[in-house]
């Protein structure tokens, strides 16, 4: 296909698929005279996940660049896969940030029996948390978010149950990077939603 087509399949305008293979997101297409060139069915798999790792999980040009090309040498791994497109993997040359309760992270993931890697970012996410609910003078500690955990885990399940049947891997990194993201939000509606219900229920006068 052109790269008219290859635009108007993506969504992507031309000028942008341009600066990306200048960038090095995109591969050149197969040039066929000195003025035109052919693009496939992977250059538009790659353009829809760089759409979604930019505009979706808003990730930097320079970052989207790491993961693609850490995705290229992990793609025959599908567990990789997910974990570097929704971050879940630390690139090489990302610093983890200190915790201050590491401890607490590791005992609750031990308790729940979670695979987790040990320099996953969103091990500090939670240290951070328990910490500053410490601050603000909750009394809970790593026990009190079990029953939350296994919530999760539910719709970790579900999230999963989507990808099944995915062997592409730009694809498979594609959808979960849009189902997570953009479903996270949604997600944290239905929390308010249910907790309006349930004090609705609690207080009726």
């Amino acid at each position: 296909m052109r790269i008219s087509e290859l635009s108007r399949k993506s969504g992507v305008s031309v000028p942008t698929i341009k600066y990306y293979i200048r960038e090095e997101l995109l591969p050149a297409g197969r040039h066929t005279s000195a003025t035109q060139a052919e693009y496939d069915e992977q250059h538009l798999r790659r353009l829809r996940l760089i759409r979604a790792l930019i505009g979706v999980r808003g990730l930097s040009v320079d970052a989207t660049r790491q993961v693609l090309r850490a995705l290229s040498e992990e793609q025959s791994h599908p567990h990789l896969v997910l974990g570097l497109a929704l971050g879940a993997i630390r690139l090489t040359d990302e610093t983890p940030a200190e915790s201050e309760h590491p401890a607490a992270v590791d005992a609750l993931l031990k308790e729940l029996g979670w695979q987790v890697h040990g320099d996953a970012p969103a091990r500090g996410l939670l240290a951070e948390t328990l910490a500053s609910l410490q601050q603000f003078g909750m009394a809970l500690d790593w026990h009190a978010l079990l029953p939350y955990a296994r919530l999760a885990e539910e719709t970790a399940r579900l999230d999963l149950d989507h990808l099944e049947g995915v062997t592409d891997p730009l694809e498979l990194a594609e959808r979960a990077v849009v189902l997570t993201t953009l479903l996270e939000p949604a997600l944290m509606a239905l929390r308010r939603l249910a907790q309006e219900h349930e004090s609705a229920q609690r207080h009726k006068e």
